[in-house]
């Protein structure tokens, strides 16, 4: 038998399994919500499971496995994991359709198993000391055991100036390493095994004709939505007034019973303000909708979203998933949204953009000079100018085809990364680019479409390290859960398998899919530039975060950590004061020393809290 002992964090649960595994996770209960408690076991409780997530075809399961024999104590859904053990092993994981992260500790073997869902929707992080395993699926969870120190990893610091995002397998803390989306690990007899269990494969299969693509489209798609309107709290949907959450809205209206409950964000900035077109979705289905208009008072937040992130993270438009969340929260616990659209059926411009440009070759020795020329001009052109698109192009040409969809990527260059740090911290990383991540992930694929290759990309970097990161925490800090259709992996596989030219064609991206909801959604809508989630960021960092901004960067606290030259960091703010763009770099370099001071500093010299530094700079 196995005793697991409940030892609590300072944000949520851990588990103790006799002296050398340590669990922690946490979960938003939607499903047996009277009778959904973990640890979860088999009948002889030789077997025991703690879950973060939801299994969606859990209903299947339950009567699959009750035909096989065995007896259920609750109606959750974290119950099939045990019964799913004892009949497939590892292979459970094939079976589960859903979002998911979950610990399964086997008692007579006293082996430990690890999952992370397909495409990583819901987070985990492990490290090992010697024969002990601890992981948690919050990172501040791991740092109240003694073994896990909050040393920095520059390495991850590295690759988060670039990306905006740590990426996986990295943490911001050395020696603590996330599990990668669709990867499973095997503790057994003090050793550590990772492997992968599920790749999409992106090349084209599909033989049918076009129609028969858009009929299918179509019925996977509410599918992928019916399966996820099953819960025992009010339901709703994040309309933004893109294509991909409209289609989303579209197709709950078409399976709900009732008007659905629709919530959008908006900014007084017509650049960042999409409620007029989600207004006209929520119009043409009768939704419920809610609005809120997020203004520059909302950076209040900070100081909560620094806590819940636990790395640091610069995607600026977590503020308004906050806030979208939030607004939700007060009518629902579980919003469907458009996350995926853009990586199965390929919505990015930079798609199009890269089918032309990606693979011009330009002859190694002349690639230098273009990079020499570009940079120049880059450095003496005015944001916006002829100048500086020219400087822009020459340096995108000048690299080698597979590090230019990095660069395109980049939010600080390796030009600018190196022109940044202190030479201890360019002694240090020495020899590391982050765009070789990048490059890694295009030597992986297995396709030669050119548009399939970059979403394959974008699946295993982009979408798993930034936006289901972003939406996971800001739902989670709002007790809501998020439910993605598009993120559905039978979706997800029957796209991979489209051809390029259905998703990306010529400069029409999401082809096949605009097609499929062409009769669903209005014209004005389907055909509109891609606008994005964004906010006026480098307005703000020129007003009301102007003063905050300069504190932080350049005072004592940050000039002390010997990482970043004080009068290159100055230049930035400088610049950008001066009005060249440098609002997402100036972000990025917030967003770490604000996530330092929260979870290094205070945490182990008691300074001052974030809240009121910003409190002091908000008057």
């Amino acid at each position: 038998m196995c005793d697991l002992i409940v030892h609590r964090g300072p944000d949520g649960e851990g588990f103790h399994i006799g002296e050398q595994v340590a669990l922690g996770m946490r979960r938003l209960a939607i499903i047996d919500v009277a009778g959904g408690d973990q640890p979860v076991y088999n009948e002889d409780r030789s077997v025991a499971a703690v879950f973060n997530g939801e299994i969606y075809n859990f209903a299947e399961l339950r009567t699959e496995l009750r035909n096989l024999g065995h007896r259920f104590r609750t109606d959750s859904d974290s119950e099939c994991l045990v019964h799913l053990y004892e009949e497939y092993g590892d292979d459970l994981v094939h079976r589960l359709r859903g979002m998911f992260a979950f610990a399964l500790w086997d008692v007579n073997k006293r082996r430990l198993l690890l999952a992370r869902d397909r495409v990583g929707k819901k987070p985990l992080y492990y490290h090992q000391v010697g024969r002990e395993l601890v992981f948690a699926s919050e990172l501040k969870a791991l740092t109240v055991v003694p073994s896990v120190r909050r040393d920095l990893d520059p390495v991850a610091l590295h690759h988060y100036l670039t990306y905006q995002y740590v990426p996986a397998p990295w943490s911001i803390y050395r020696g603590v390493r996330k599990l990668p989306p669709g990867h499973l690990l095997v503790w057994e007899n003090g050793q550590v095994d990772v492997r992968r269990y599920w790749a999409l494969d992106f090349t084209p299969a599909y033989v049918g004709d076009e129609q028969e693509a858009i009929e299918r489209t179509r019925e996977l798609l509410l599918e992928a939505t019916r399966i996820r309107m099953v819960a025992e709290r009010p339901l709703g949907a994040f309309l933004s007034g893109g294509i991909d959450s409209s289609a989303v809205v579209a197709a709950m209206a078409r399976i709900a019973d009732g008007p659905v409950k629709t919530f959008a964000i908006g900014f007084d900035d017509p650049r960042y303000d999409e409620r007029t077109h989600a207004r006209t979705v929520a119009q043409r289905y009768g939704t419920d909708h809610h609005e809120l208009v997020v203004e520059s008072s909302a950076l209040a937040v900070l100081p909560t979203l620094a806590w819940h992130f636990d790395e640091p993270f610069a995607d600026s438009s977590a503020i308004p998933s906050f806030y979208v969340a939030r607004l939700s929260r007060e009518h629902v616990t579980v919003a469907l949204n458009g996350d995926g659209g853009d990586e199965a059926f390929g919505g990015y411009t930079r798609y199009a953009f890269m089918s032309r440009a990606g693979g011009i070759r330009i002859p190694r020795g002349a690639r230098l000079v273009f990079q020499r020329l570009g940079r120049s001009l880059l450095l003496n052109g005015p944001d916006r100018s002829r100048r500086r698109k020219a400087g822009q192009a020459l340096t995108f040409l000048g690299e080698e085809p597979r590090r230019r969809y990095a660069r395109l990527m980049s939010y600080f260059t390796p030009e600018q990364k190196d022109a940044l740090y202190t030479e201890g911290m360019r002694e240090e990383l020495s020899g590391i680019d982050s765009y070789d991540l990048l490059a890694q992930a295009f030597q992986t694929s297995v396709t030669d479409d050119r548009v399939n290759q970059l979403m394959d990309v974008d699946v295993n970097t982009y979408l798993p390290g930034d936006l289901l990161v972003k939406v996971d925490i800001t739902t989670m800090a709002n007790s809501l859960e998020a439910r993605s259709p598009f993120l559905d992996h039978h979706l997800m596989e029957w796209a991979a398998g489209l051809p390029g030219d259905l998703k990306v064609r010529r400069d029409t991206t999401k082809y096949l899919l605009k097609k499929a909801v062409e009769d669903w959604l209005p014209p004005e809508l389907l055909h509109r530039p891609k606008q994005g989630f964004g906010v006026p960021l480098g307005h703000w960092l020129r007003t009301e975060l102007r003063d905050l901004a300069w504190d932080v960067l350049t005072d004592r606290t940050a000039r002390s950590r010997g990482l970043f030259r004080p009068e290159s960091v100055k230049a930035l703010l400088s610049e950008h004061e001066a009005g060249k763009n440098h609002a997402n770099r100036l972000w990025a370099l917030m967003q770490f020393e604000l996530w330092h001071r929260r979870f290094v500093d205070q945490a182990l010299t008691g300074s001052p809290s974030l809240a009121q530094k910003i409190r002091q700079h908000r008057g």
